[in-house]
């Protein structure tokens, strides 16, 4: 039997309710999404710019600001309009979207993984780290994580919208998540 959901779209039940309460979420949304957005763009910028940062460790210090911009972006953004609108309705391609998180947290850990192993090379093995650790090997460990991630987080998207949602098309979350997703209504 295929899919049957018949759901062209959620209902986001994790915002507040009223419009004071809903203006200060906003405002406090607002402020985080800003500054975390400007704090990795100048990351991002000197890193770029600057010569001297163009080194092994700046390089994954720069893709992680990218893949915070990213991750806070998906799903802050749908919440800065539910709070303003009060609309709390999503589309189901745009709850898949912010499934898709799963893809920057994801590739989140995996550099993080390689920035400890670098950072093992440049302590335990200093003699060898300009040998071991290169411009080619920091791409050719970069690229895969990247295609695990999308690869992790496409699985875990097709497989929940595989799900039928015929009982329920309420989300008790402000974003679309996967455990939130699969959380089954009330009774």
């Amino acid at each position: 039997m295929g899919n049957s959901t018949t759901e062209t779209e959620f209902l986001l039940l994790g915002s507040p309710d009223g419009w004071k309460l809903s203006f200060l979420s906003f405002m406090v949304f607002l402020l985080t999404y800003l500054s975390t957005l400007l704090g990795n763009l100048l990351i991002v910028t000197l890193t770029s710019a600057d010569q001297n940062l163009h080194k092994h460790m700046y390089f994954f210090l720069r893709n992680l600001s990218i893949l915070d911009m990213c991750f806070i972006s998906f799903n802050v953004l749908n919440a800065f309009v539910n709070s303003l609108t009060g609309n709390r309705a999503i589309s189901v391609a745009d709850c898949a979207t912010q499934i898709l998180v799963i893809f920057c947290a994801c590739d989140y850990l995996q550099f993080l993984t390689i920035m400890a192993w670098d950072h093992y090379v440049m302590i335990c093995q200093t003699v060898y780290y300009s040998i071991t650790m290169n411009p080619q090997l920091y791409v050719c460990m970069t690229l895969p994580s990247l295609t695990i991630g999308l690869v992790y987080a496409g699985v875990h998207t097709g497989n929940t919208f595989q799900l039928s949602f015929c009982q329920s098309n309420m989300v008790h979350q402000f974003f679309c998540d996967v455990p939130s997703m699969l959380t089954p209504p009330a009774t």
